[in-house]
């Protein structure tokens, strides 16, 4: 259902292509989504996988959007990653291959953890526009809990 977009690919801006297909991070406070309140979803913009839900974001200070679990763990890839000089764990999406961010093990509850993600590697799907979109199976997830 899900899969790599390449047409999509050749239609992302500069640091889009460069944060899913080069591995890199976008400026902290200055990307779309760190601090988007609104209710919804935020898909992989390169395949449409739905990845976190606006009910699991919350406010880590980091200047990235943060979510304490993704919707599906099936549609998150985790690898080693020792760019940095330490040990890290890169997040993937599974069928588009983005590069998302990383995920840490200091978040809030239920969890703990911290999956900081780049805003440059996702779409946002407001609530109101899920149904037209696709994703209306995912409106309960919306309804479970508050957001934030």
């Amino acid at each position: 259902m899900y899969k790599k977009d390449l047409e999509k690919v050749k239609q992302l801006d500069p640091m889009q292509f460069k944060v899913t297909q080069q591995d890199a991070t976008e400026p902290p406070f200055k990307n779309e989504f760190w601090d988007n309140k609104a209710e919804g979803i935020y898909v992989d913009i390169v395949s449409g996988e739905p990845l976190f839900a606006s009910n699991h974001k919350y406010d880590s200070g980091t200047g990235w959007p943060s979510f304490y679990q993704p919707i599906d763990e099936n549609l998150i890839v985790k690898k080693q990653d020792r760019k940095l000089f330490r040990v890290r764990t890169e997040v993937r999406s599974k069928h588009g291959d983005s590069h998302l961010g990383h995920v840490f093990n200091d978040g809030p509850n239920p969890t703990g953890l911290r999956y900081c993600i780049n805003s440059a590697s996702l779409r946002f799907i407001p609530k109101s526009e899920m149904k037209n979109e696709g994703y209306e199976e995912l409106l309960t997830l919306l309804e479970s809990s508050s957001h934030e």
